[in-house]
């Protein structure tokens, strides 16, 4: 046995040789013919979205969506900010000169300043939950349609919505029509929870590193029923990201409808989903009729557009506390800037910004 064995070898050996097969082929070839372990599962590939102004048939170039920078810690405080007069008119052609930054008090130099018409990245977010019947849930998704007609081709938008848990429903895409399908998806809502402050903070914090403009477009009665974060919390959380939220209540029928009112609920539930507008340097609205919302969501889109992008580096200590900021916006001669109102009175401009920051804790030596 042991003879043939070996005969077999040098003959397979002679044959190789003759034939000119490279030994690592032969190898690989003998590998082959052993038991093979199957090859594990993979999703296929998803194709990069085309780049901007590209159609579907041309061969695509790398342009992701939002992207998403490494954070770094830096003392740089960047801050949005639109004026208008007292009618709500947005003001364009400021200069860098016309704004003023106050740190807690402390006038700070204004270092990067552009008037900015950038791609916006925006994030509906809605509630869309069985509490009373399910009617707000579907005035939601009848409204956020309106919405999607105010977005420009190269804009990103992605729609969430919230009751007891948050669900991605579309992610970021430049497609408005199929953001306009996946609203069209939702049928009925599977539970009575609304879960407002969870819903808040987890995409507050999956938009912390995108880069850009990017926003929040909360479609929400305002109530919160059973998060695991408190609105204390909710609001700490707030003063440490530069987020701009835009909040548009849906469930102003408690107040016209409900007897005596909608109560103390109602009137802190608009009160919260004002205080995190206000907070981020966006602005909320409670209409009471449809016909209202063009108007609103045109609003959300241009105030986005014609903010005033600023930077500045504190002279204020990186003490880990939050800071409060105050912008001021003047006219050539160093006074407040006034604007003439529908009657012709001059009136101060108003100035949408964010209200603060949180600094960083100063650096420790090791």
């Amino acid at each position: 046995m042991r003879m043939k064995s070996w005969f077999r070898v040098i003959l397979m050996g002679g044959l190789i040789a003759a034939l000119g097969i490279p030994s690592e082929s032969w190898t690989a070839l003998a590998q082959q013919e052993g038991p093979q372990s199957p090859a594990p599962n993979r999703a296929p590939a998803q194709p990069a979205p085309p780049a901007p102004g590209q159609s579907q048939g041309q061969t695509p170039t790398p342009a992701p969506p939002p992207q998403v920078a490494i954070a770094v810690q830096s003392n740089i405080v960047n801050v949005d900010a639109v004026v208008t007069d007292q009618d709500g008119n947005i003001v364009t052609g400021l200069k860098k000169e016309n704004f003023r930054i106050l740190d807690d008090g402390q006038r700070q130099q204004v270092a990067n300043f552009a008037p900015t018409d950038a791609v916006i990245t925006i994030v509906m977010l809605m509630e869309f939950s069985k509490r009373y019947g399910g009617f707000f849930a579907y005035q939601a998704k009848n409204l956020s349609y309106s919405f999607l007609a105010q977005l420009k081709p190269k804009d990103w938008v992605a729609l969430k919505t919230f009751d007891l848990k948050t669900t991605l429903v579309e992610d970021f895409t430049q497609d408005k029509q199929e953001v306009g399908q996946a609203i069209a998806s939702l049928y009925f809502p599977s539970f009575s929870e609304a879960n407002l402050f969870d819903a808040v903070l987890e995409t507050v914090g999956q938009l912390r590193d995108v880069k850009g403009k990017k926003a929040i477009l909360v479609l929400a009665t305002g109530f919160d029923t059973f998060s695991k974060h408190t609105l204390d919390e909710t609001l700490r959380r707030l003063k440490e990201n530069d987020v701009t939220i835009f909040c548009v209540g849906v469930a102003e029928d408690i107040d016209l409808y409900s007897r005596g009112g909608g109560g103390v609920g109602y009137l802190q539930a608009k009160n919260q989903l004002s205080t995190f507008a206000r907070m981020s340097g966006g602005y909320a609205w409670f209409p009471r009729f449809q016909g209202e919302m063009p108007g609103i969501f045109n609003s959300v889109a241009q105030m986005l557009r014609s903010q005033y992008t600023m930077a500045f580096s504190p002279s204020t200590p990186q003490d880990g506390r939050y800071h409060k900021l105050i912008v001021q916006v003047v006219d050539d001669d160093g006074n407040p800037l006034e604007l003439a109102d529908k009657k012709g009175k001059k009136k101060k401009a108003v100035v949408i910004a964010r209200e603060g920051y949180t600094a960083p804790n100063a650096p420790t030596g090791d």
